[in-house]
């Protein structure tokens, strides 16, 4: 019965979370609840997986408003209908259109019109799908009203917002943060109704006992809604499906680019690539992960024929597959990579590359996969209240001088000593913080997905210019959907630089020169001269001077060397003692044998046996 449900993604408005509401929910003892939101979607997806827990059927709309003044509520029959909500308010979002007080035309949802909107506006015509809500507060006034003869277009809206009066103070101290004026100036008209809560599902019905029409008209909306999304184990990825719109052909393409690859990898041969190749093509092939890696291919392509630099890491550099493809440059037959970390059976999550590019060429590469892709849009992410934050927020609405808010701020008052206005910023502060402030984008996530990127929620458009979802990384990826991380390096931005400077004073050597050539690298002595004496400053990694002790302590100057001392330079391995043996293990090869357990030397003879 309860068609208008808010929480605290209406952003500045609600005062909980969809569990929360779930919770309120099943106390109540209702079992059907549709979430509508003020124009966001960002709980709907976690609302849905969550539902059944509580045993309550999960409807999803919208609260389409102007502001906080309400046009009209939009709820899904079905996923085609949340689509057609989530288009509409995505086209309004993106432009920033006002709303108008009449619904379009929804072929998959229903429209409700709050009753005191329908008076205001004197509508008189609705389509089939379009109804007039009726509140607990409009029982008063309906009988005097002459919408009472449309029986059949009446419906159950009681909204809720708050649970309690707790809630109705905190509703209201972030309605006066949004408006950034005092709490006492807080205009009514910026509020919710006080009784925009939830009652008992026997005390509601009994409310409505005189109209047993609207209760009738309201459930046999409400049986009439289905929404589904696949959260269980065996879900299959979201993403984009095939490369090419054929699994066949995907397959047959990334053979005949591994292959491709392997004259420019493996100019020598080499033993056991093909081996290893066959071994890890099967298991790609057998989870479904060969789009993925051709998405990945298409998008470093398109890179090198824009002579883009770019570095793959993470663990996609296990792969052999990623290597011949020249999506990562480290070779995982030489170094002794494991393929099972990267891939395995027992792994539910797709494989994960992070591609760095310039901080200059990231921008065209965004603006490439968005037009070469039909459904991509980027993650988004949510910055939430903090406490100090919150702490000056609201101080400036309960008033306080800036003097106070920055002892506040300090944490140093005990709270007997706090006077009445004080403590209840520390009181509320408690309460909001953690709540939604704003919607952001991911570091540098962008999702490519084989249905439309609404099929899931709507987009904002931040002054980017990128569509950008209204959920983050971990609802995406209960739901299946799984990120491709395109990320900014300043320190490309330099290594291109200086090869500009390279081709411009010396073209011939430039012409012999290939970036991607790591293995070159490896076998340069002056390169390794340089490691070793530790003449590393404006290089990456290594150039803070306990790197620097650290390379001449080693006397790096192999890659292997080079890995290890960008290993145990981290602060939990040092700490443990680790680095000072690795280092003695080291400098002096008979300790290994002498100190380190058989096993574990045995297993990691490249660390002498340290972890």
């Amino acid at each position: 019965m309860y068609l208008n449900c808010h929480t605290y993604y209406s952003m500045r408005y609600g005062t909980f979370s969809e569990i929360e509401l779930l919770q309120l929910a099943k106390e109540n003892q209702v079992d059907c609840l549709v979430l509508t939101d003020i124009n966001n979607t960002s709980a709907g997806l976690n609302f849905v997986r969550k539902a059944p827990e509580f045993g309550i059927t999960p409807i999803l709309g919208i609260d389409f408003r102007n502001g906080v003044e309400a046009c009209f509520i939009g709820i899904a029959k079905n996923n085609d209908g949340y689509l057609e909500l989530n288009d509409y308010l995505s086209e309004h979002l993106h432009h920033e259109k006002q709303f108008p007080t009449k619904a379009p035309v929804f072929q998959n949802a229903f429209v409700v019109y709050p009753f005191e909107k329908v008076v205001q506006n004197e509508q008189k015509v609705f389509a089939d799908n379009e109804f007039i809500g009726i509140s607990v507060n409009d029982l008063r006034r309906l009988p005097f009203s002459r919408l009472l003869k449309r029986k059949d277009k009446l419906i159950v809206q009681q909204p809720v917002t708050f649970r309690n009066k707790r809630d109705f103070n905190a509703h209201r101290l972030l309605r006066a943060i949004d408006n950034n004026t005092l709490l006492s100036k807080l205009s009514t008209m910026e509020q919710a109704n006080e009784q925009e809560k939830m009652f008992p599902l026997e005390n509601l019905m009994a409310d409505f006992s005189e109209y047993p029409f609207i209760l009738e008209n309201t459930e046999r909306l409400l049986k009439s809604c289905s929404i589904h999304f696949d959260f269980s184990e065996g879900r299959k990825p979201q993403n984009l499906q095939t490369y090419t719109g054929s699994e066949t052909e995907d397959e047959k393409l990334i053979d005949r680019l591994c292959q491709e690859g392997l004259p420019y990898r493996y100019p020598d041969g080499g033993e056991g690539v093909i081996q290893r190749l066959e071994k890890e093509m099967k298991l790609i092939k057998q989870m479904g992960f060969v789009s993925y890696f051709l998405i990945n291919w298409d998008i470093i392509s398109f890179a090198q024929k824009q002579n883009f630099f770019y570095v793959g890491r993470g663990s996609g550099a296990n792969s052999i597959v990623a290597y011949l493809l020249r999506i990562t440059d480290v070779d995982p037959m030489e170094l002794d990579l494991y393929f099972e970390r990267f891939i395995n059976i027992f792994r539910a999550n797709p494989p994960d590359f992070d591609i760095d590019f310039s901080h200059r060429d990231r921008p065209i590469m965004t603006r490439y996969i968005f037009a070469r892709f039909e459904n991509v849009a980027l993650l988004g992410t949510y910055v939430t209240f903090k406490w100090r934050g919150m702490v000056r927020e609201l101080g400036k609405v309960f008033g306080l001088p800036k003097e106070e808010i920055d002892m506040l701020c300090d944490g140093n008052l005990q709270a007997s000593r706090l006077d009445k206005v004080a403590a209840l910023v520390v009181k509320y502060t408690s309460l909001l913080q953690g709540m939604p402030n704003y919607l952001s984008i991911h570091a540098g996530g962008i999702l490519i997905t084989e249905k439309p990127i609404h099929w899931f929620s709507a987009t904002n458009m931040p002054p980017k210019g990128f569509p950008t979802t209204q959920y983050d990384m971990v609802i995406a990826e209960d739901v299946g959907l799984y990120k491709f991380d395109i990320l900014g390096q300043r320190g490309l931005s330099k290594i291109k630089e200086t090869l500009d400077i390279l081709e411009r004073d010396r073209p011939e050597e430039f012409a012999k020169f290939d970036i991607h050539d790591i293995k070159a690298f490896k076998k340069d002595s002056k390169v390794n001269t340089l490691i070793k004496t530790a003449q590393c400053m404006g290089c990456f990694y290594v150039e803070s001077p306990a790197m620097r002790m650290l390379l001449k302590k080693l006397e790096v100057d192999t890659y292997l060397g080079l890995v290890a001392a960008s290993s145990i330079i981290r602060p939990g391995v040092a700490k443990s003692g680790m680095m000072r043996e690795y280092i003695l293990r080291h400098r002096n090869p008979g300790r290994a044998e002498e100190k380190a357990h058989p096993v574990m030397l045995n297993i990691m003879p490249e660390t002498y046996g340290v972890m």
